[in-house]
This record gives C-alpha cells, structure tokens and sequence, in this order.
C-alpha cells in the first residue's frame, strides 16, 4: 500500500437547529453534528442531514456547503475541521464509495429510529438507514482508515472522531472558514482553540 500522502476531511458541527440543542443537553458534546469531504475547501461535505433547511423531519444522504442549505440558513454554525492522513487508494475508494452512494441517494434515508434509542446504548439498523456520524463512521471503516480502531464503539458519536490520528485545521464558525487561511496544516483558531467534549 503507497504511502499516507492524501488527506480527507472531518467536520463535526453545531447548527444551533433544535435537534442539536437537544442532543447538547442530552449527550453534554459541545458538536452533534458530522461530516466529511475530501477537499480541503469543504464544498462538498457529505453526511445524513436534513435534505431542505426548513424541513427537520424530511432526512437523507446529502451533499452540504460552507454557503448553501442548512448551513447557510444557520450561519452561526461552529465546527472543528479535522484533517485526516490516508493513502492513495484509500482516498480513491472513499471517492467511488460516495459517488455510487450519491448516484442512488433517493435510496437512503435517516436513521431517525437508531438515533433516538442510541441513546440508551441500543443499535438500530435498517438498510439504507444512517445518522451523520454513524454513516461517516462506517465509510471510515470500510476504507479502513487508520485510527478507526480508536472509536470502539458500535454507536458512534460525533466528537469520538477526535480520537483517531488528526490535525485540527480549524475551530470556528464556519462561514469564516477558508482553507487558504491555514499554513503548514495548522490554523491560529485552531492552535488557540479549546474543545470540550464528553467522550464515552
């Protein structure tokens, strides 16, 4: 296998949404929220989300922007961005992965039921059926991604991706994001930034 010389992208979130408000003050973790993309520049972050901004009840796989839907609507939205090591081949088959998954997206849907009772440490799994960090979680394992070992959960929550091998890009909001602000990898937000998080 070639050598670790590409990088995917993590985005763990807090909208502000009701749903994230709810899952804050019942899982205490600061972001309820994930992501991921393979660029840097983060235009297109694929998750389980809402698939219309005003539409909290209507889920599925979709492709999220800095500047469009859901986070356009909640511009306060803090992130942390984790830049994460994979080789070549594994940056290629995330890509295949999630092309062939976006090609038959109507197929999916949220995982609304598993959500609710991962709560009190029961999986629920339904084909075609994932929340956000359960999907990415998955996608990370199938590629076997190094550091995945580390999440030792079958329920996965949002802020144990910090648990695998990583480099902070960023802490903040993210329509003040830009990928051309950080150097050598490591931005000033995210050198100065303190996360608090409650890890199972």
């Amino acid at each position: 296998m070639s050598n670790q010389n590409k990088q995917l992208y993590i985005v763990i979130s807090q909208t502000g949404t009701l749903l994230s408000r709810i899952l804050k003050q019942i899982t205490g973790a600061e972001y309820n929220h994930a992501s991921i993309s393979l660029s840097r520049d983060l235009e297109r972050m694929y998750s389980f989300g809402r698939r219309h901004p005003y539409n909290p009840f209507w889920g599925g796989f979709v492709i999220e922007s800095p500047r469009t839907g859901t986070f356009k609507r909640f511009s306060e939205t803090k992130v942390l961005v984790l830049s994460v090591s994979v080789t070549e081949e594994q940056h290629a088959e995330l890509k295949e992965m999630l092309d062939v998954m976006w090609k038959r997206r109507r197929k999916y849907s949220y995982n609304y039921i598993g959500l609710c009772l991962a709560y009190f440490h029961i999986v629920w799994k339904q084909e075609g059926c994932y929340y956000c960090s359960e999907f990415v979680g998955e996608l990370l394992a199938k590629s076997r991604v190094d550091g995945t070992e580390q999440l030792r959960s079958s329920i996965i929550q949002p802020m144990q991706f910090l648990r695998m091998p990583h480099t902070l890009l960023y802490c903040g909001k993210l329509r003040e994001y830009m990928c051309d602000t950080c150097s050598e990898g490591i931005c000033e937000d995210a050198a100065n930034c303190t996360v608090h998080r409650r890890l199972s």
